[in-house]
């Protein structure tokens, strides 16, 4: 019956501490408030498609599949997270060891000499081979407090780099697009140069034959000169790109590769996501911060468990003797348990205790703030989206126009009905047409790339059966 007793209390002294701790952090731990609605939208289902697409599938340009390969493998900020991961993973196996016992050797020798007044000289020699086995009993839950941070931690890097690799898919496909899109330009300013100097001999001729002024001429050089000057400054802007993406793909710069021609005509339309609201909820960047939020509830059990007594059971054995001879015939063993409380220090572990609270709650509002933001963000990119597109479609039919506009100012011109300035006036308008044209396509290019990261797209990894 004693021994019953013995094991009854062991038992309260071991479940008491822990079931006490767990009671403290669920009451000063409040959990996050959402109230996220069960579908984001209730009509329409594209964007689920879009969102279940790899970004090899959503981005099936051969040289921007490359550029995306090479910046995921060379980026430094990548390898800065990769670090990361590695030494989260470390520290989560040192957590975890803390709840195993540990096991040291010691090897030792040493001698006391003793030349007291009026006695005769003592000299102690002492050599000493011992291990010491330790362990403490995790009655408050510290160290398994300590095991949950440490996981969290290293889910949290993890999250982290998928969040990285997230935003570097979605910079380089927007640069690309950039660039396609400076190519593009300086065509069309190349083209409009090769007219504006057919122009300008033709203006020559009528002059010189008396057709026309002289204003005539001058006007058409003008417009010969105002386009030429574009060129210089579009091929600067094509190589600071370049450099962009270089530095992107960790490369020094060179000249990038590309083949693609942007056409909206090709790009589907999203006029509600009809997705489930928790798919938002997967983004990796939302999930770092939710196990930012587990790292600083853990955080909050292990300062709450400080505040209790600490068990610790040592036990030392091995061999001890004068000399080597017989060492192996004398041996040593030592046990200690112990138990440590804090009595009085001034408060200071009830103060780390609601620092650790306050940082829980700091890491909620965090992970709230994050979550309304994802939604935000998905709501923008869709407005922008749908409305980047009906502009592009808009600008096309105005190009059509301003084309249709030249073709019939020239068949006017040639039989006197109009002056060449009215000439001219066309031939402006339909070149800021294409040169809107070809910036309201590219603006419906980066708004889709800002959907598919909005929507969590981009962080996931291709295995080789997936390159093949």
């Amino acid at each position: 019956m004693r021994n019953i007793k013995y094991i009854i209390v062991l038992i309260f002294v071991i479940l008491i501490p822990s079931v006490f701790i767990s009671c403290a952090v669920k009451n000063n731990c409040k959990s996050p408030e959402l109230n996220i609605p069960e579908s984001y939208y209730e009509n329409g289902l594209d964007s689920v498609s879009l969102i279940e697409k790899k970004w090899w599938e959503f981005y099936t340009d051969p040289h921007l599949q490359r550029l995306i390969d090479k910046t995921l493998a060379n980026n430094r900020d990548m390898k800065i997270a990769l670090a990361n991961i590695t030494k989260m993973a470390e520290l989560n196996r040192i957590n975890t060891s803390y709840l195993l016992p540990e096991l040291n050797g010691t090897i030792s020798g040493s001698r006391e000499t003793n030349d007291y007044y009026q006695e005769k000289e003592i000299i102690d020699d002492e050599l000493s081979v011992k291990a010491t086995l330790s362990w403490e009993l995790d009655f408050r839950g510290a160290l398994r407090w300590g095991r949950k941070k440490g996981i969290s931690e290293y889910l949290s890097s993890i999250e982290a780099k998928k969040a990285m690799q997230m935003t570097l898919v979605a910079t380089v496909a927007s640069a690309y697009f950039e660039l396609v899109a400076l190519d593009n330009e300086l065509d069309i300013v190349k083209r409009t140069l090769i007219t504006r100097r057919e122009g300008v001999s033709q203006a020559k001729i009528r002059f010189e034959g008396g057709l026309t002024s002289e204003t005539s001429y001058q006007q058409a050089q003008v417009e010969l000169a105002s386009t030429a000057a574009l060129i210089p400054e579009l091929e600067t802007k094509i190589a600071i790109k370049e450099s962009e993406i270089a530095l992107l793909s960790g490369e020094l710069p060179n000249e990038q590769k590309r083949s693609m021609v942007m056409n909206n005509k090709e790009l589907p339309t999203y006029k509600n996501v009809g997705l489930p609201a928790e798919l938002i909820l997967r983004r990796p960047d939302v999930q770092q911060a939710l196990q930012e939020l587990n790292a600083a509830k853990a955080q909050v059990g292990i300062k709450h468990a400080e505040r209790f007594p600490k068990v610790i059971i040592s036990i030392t054995g091995g061999v001890e003797n004068d000399d080597w001879t017989n060492i192996f015939k004398s041996p040593f063993s030592y046990t200690l348990g112990s138990i440590t409380a804090p009595l009085f220090n001034f408060g200071r572990n009830k103060a780390k205790f609601k620092a650790a609270v306050a940082e829980y709650e700091q890491a909620r509002m965090k992970y709230e703030k994050k979550v309304l933001t994802c939604f935000k963000e998905v709501n923008d990119a869709i407005i922008t989206y749908n409305n980047a597109h009906k502009s592009s479609l808009l600008k096309s039919d105005l190009r059509d126009a301003s084309r249709k506009y030249v073709n019939l100012a020239r068949l006017q011109y040639i039989n006197g009905v109009i002056n060449y300035l009215d000439v001219l006036d066309a031939q402006r308008k339909y070149f800021d047409a294409e040169i809107g044209l070809n910036n309201s396509i590219k603006n419906e290019y980066l708004a889709l790339v800002q959907l598919y990261k909005a929507l969590g797209g981009g962080w996931e990894t291709p295995s080789e059966t997936d390159k093949q």
